[in-house]
């Protein structure tokens, strides 16, 4: 086709009853001015009476995509008013265009609409969202009870060297980090309790100090905090790129339970290992609690670890442990429920990586709130 410097144009008339036809003429590759569906739509509106609508290009000098985007509002125009449309007349290459654009039906989802306006409706739909969230976080409990039960009396498909080795990764390749933040947790602790007890002449009890802050709370939050973003979402990440692939569909077409073979061994090692993990990090944090205490304040090594030993009490130190141990179960299922419930793409698999570490960590700092409460008023 030879492209003119003709300026686009559309001429609607009627080449018999019932028949409306368009006849197209000029060059339509222009970027502007190009003619849009008024006449169109103002003659199907005056008549009613159309059954048909054909097309004339035998003047049209030149088409592009544009050319072909208005044959294809054309198309919806037509199927508003309910008539025919006759793409006989349309050059060959805009057929095939259109058959191959409409060979897949459109998904009801690839626009998305503009949010509802309404806060009462939007509150409502918030609630309701929230409502199968929780209904779906307890059935994933529920279904994870039930799987350990079967796993106490050996009938859940579950490995234990699956377990050992998630026990290695979250174990003992964890132990850098969880020196390094429990550390400085105890530099600050000791720091912090240095210059305020000063004041005082206080200095002595710095180790008390570090002592029973570091088993009764902060081992055992912040190794929470720190496993949560290392290898909660780890679990988020493999659970999720795993539904990706399919892998979680060919274990359940192999009639393999993916929470008995996936999550619980998952959870299993996280829970056993919290507890050696909150007992390491406690050491690291009262050393580096020792090490301002010797250089700051001249305590002896001696005498803070004597008020170390006087300071923590054997429930304190009990109580530390067992609250890491459930906070590994809670950052386990976090991570395991945010990767089971991924989508089917790699943007999905990052919002559940995200929401299992932002679930795990306000999991762990709610639960520690609801037990300073029990144990202030058990008197622990």
């Amino acid at each position: 086709m030879t492209d003119t410097a003709s300026s686009p144009n559309l001429v609607v008339d009627r080449t018999s009853p019932g028949v409306l036809r368009v006849l197209f003429s000029g060059n339509w590759r222009v970027r502007s001015g190009l003619p849009g569906l008024g006449p169109i739509r103002q003659s199907l509106g005056e008549s009613g009476t159309e059954k048909s609508l054909e097309f004339d290009v035998t003047r049209l000098t030149g088409w592009d995509s544009r050319f072909v985007a208005f044959i294809n509002r054309c198309i919806a125009l037509c199927r508003d008013y309910n008539i025919k449309l006759r793409p006989e007349g349309l050059p060959e290459g805009v057929r095939r265009l259109l058959r191959l654009a409409n060979a897949v039906p459109e998904k009801k989802d690839a626009h998305v609409s503009a949010p509802e306006q309404g806060l009462l409706r939007n509150l409502g739909k918030r609630a309701f969202k929230g409502w199968d969230g929780a209904w779906a976080m307890l059935s994933f409990l529920g279904e994870n009870v039930l799987a350990f039960g079967k796993m106490l009396r050996g009938r859940a498909q579950f490995r234990w060297s699956d377990a050992l080795l998630v026990m290695q990764q979250c174990g003992p390749q964890a132990l850098g980090i969880v020196a390094l933040i429990n550390g400085l947790v105890g530099l600050i602790l000791a720091f912090v309790g240095a210059i305020e007890l000063r004041r005082f002449g206080a200095s002595i009890y710095v180790s008390d100090l570090v002592g029973i802050a570091t088993v009764r709370e902060m081992g055992c939050v912040m190794t929470g905090i720190i496993i949560c973003g290392r290898t909660g979402a780890a679990f988020a990440a493999q659970l999720g790129t795993m539904k990706v692939n399919e892998e979680i569909s060919a274990l359940q077409t192999f009639g393999i339970s993916p929470l008995e073979f996936l999550v619980l061994p998952r959870m299993v090692a996280l829970i056993l290992m919290m507890p050696f993990l909150c007992v390491f990090g406690d050491l690291i944090s009262i050393g580096g609690g020792f090490i301002v205490s010797f250089t700051m304040l001249d305590i002896s090594p001696t005498v803070y670890f004597t008020r170390i030993a006087q300071a923590i009490q054997l429930k304190s130190f009990l109580l530390g442990v067992g609250k890491c141990s459930f906070f590994g179960f809670l950052v386990a299922f976090a991570g395991c429920f945010r990767g089971m419930q991924s989508g089917y793409s790699a943007a999905a698999v990052g919002e559940a990586t995200t929401k299992a570490v932002v679930t795990g960590i306000t999991a762990i700092v709610a639960t520690d709130g609801i037990f300073a409460v029990l144990t202030h008023a058990l008197h622990i």
